[in-house]
């Protein structure tokens, strides 16, 4: 059944709004509220902390800035230096000190006594310091030798003495004696003279390579590689 009020505008009760759209719209409020503030909060209070720590880890950044600089100068500094260390130690390990193998000859030359087992001097001593990897000459040294006995023997003695010596580390074996008579003067002492050339030639660098104690280091060899066995033959 259809209800009509007919009372005037005036005395007509008026509608409430519903609890639940009461509600809801407050709720909603509430919730777009707390959203605004905490984006407020956000946008304006932690963005001020944030720039605030900012600026101070950028001025804390600013004065490591030189230092950092320095560290880096001072790395690139230590890398020319060590590479120039690891150059003179290249350097001083394949070269010759040829005070010490003249000393060292000089060494060898007194072992022979008074001539009773060998006496000899030198003359024309020349070191040749070229290099030539192609040919496989490292350098030389050269001298005309001279035995105060026509025995051959005495030279043999001498020439085993300096390989066994010192000397002949850095050198490769000297060849088999030699030479030729002098002719007798017998106003000299000794009368006859045996001459014969010394020639030692260089070892290659890798072969005299020196630690810092001054001994000389051992080889590396290169790996040998293996050839494939041959298998058997097909039936």
């Amino acid at each position: 059944m259809i209800l009509i009020n007919l009372l005037p505008e005036e005395y007509r009760q008026k509608r409430r709004t519903p609890i639940k759209l009461l509600l809801a719209v407050s709720a909603a409020v509430a919730v777009n509220g707390s959203l605004a503030a905490f984006w407020a909060w956000t946008a304006f209070g932690v963005a001020a902390e944030v720039k605030s720590e900012l600026a101070v880890l950028e001025d804390q950044k600013a004065g490591l800035d030189p230092q950092v600089a320095y560290h880096r100068d001072l790395e690139k500094e230590s890398e020319v230096f060590a590479a120039r260390e690891q150059m003179l130690k290249q350097i001083t390990a394949n070269r010759i000190s040829w005070t010490r193998k003249v000393d060292e000859l000089i060494d060898v030359v007194n072992l022979g006594g008074d001539g009773e087992k060998y006496l000899v001097w030198f003359d024309d001593l020349t070191v040749d310091q070229k290099e030539s990897s192609r040919a496989k000459s490292f350098g030389s040294l050269k001298a005309t030798g001279h035995s105060g006995s026509t025995n051959p023997s005495h030279v043999a003695n001498f020439l085993d003495d300096l390989e066994r010596s010192s000397f002949c580390e850095d050198f490769n074996k000297p060849a088999p004696p030699e030479g030729s008579q002098s002719s007798k003067d017998e106003g000299l002492m000794p009368a006859e003279v045996w001459n014969f050339p010394l020639e030692v030639t260089l070892k290659a660098p890798e072969q005299r390579q020196r630690g810092p104690d001054g001994k000389l280091l051992p080889v590396q060899e290169s790996p040998k590689t293996e050839k494939p066995k041959s298998g058997g033959k097909k039936k």
